[in-house]
């Protein structure tokens, strides 16, 4: 199951050696919702292989202007704490995947 991420597991989160898959979201976003299903998906195939979590854009301001969130949904992808990829809108399944392939 994917994980909150918030500010205050963050860090703690950055720092597990794996890398670190955020989808920010609101529960407003239409496109965000069709994607949570997908995120639930990729957070059972890399159990252990990589963390999947989802961070509310309006409950944590702080992350979302960290991260310079300006559309959601908006993934970013981490390794090694430091944002290595982003995609932009709601985008197949097999497109996260790849990202995380070529982390792994």
């Amino acid at each position: 199951m994917e994980i909150e991420i918030t500010s205050q597991n963050f860090d703690q989160v950055k720092q597990q050696g794996q890398p670190v898959l955020i989808d920010f979201w609101a529960t407003w976003c239409g496109p965000c919702r069709r994607l949570g299903p997908i995120i639930e998906e990729l957070a059972t195939e890399y159990d252990g292989k990589a963390v999947i979590g989802k961070c509310d854009i309006e409950e944590e301001t702080d992350l979302t202007d960290q991260f310079g969130i300006m559309n959601v949904p908006t993934v970013v992808i981490l390794k090694d704490g430091k944002e290595v990829d982003r995609v932009v809108g709601l985008a197949m399944k097999n497109v996260y995947q790849e990202k995380l392939n070529a982390l792994l």
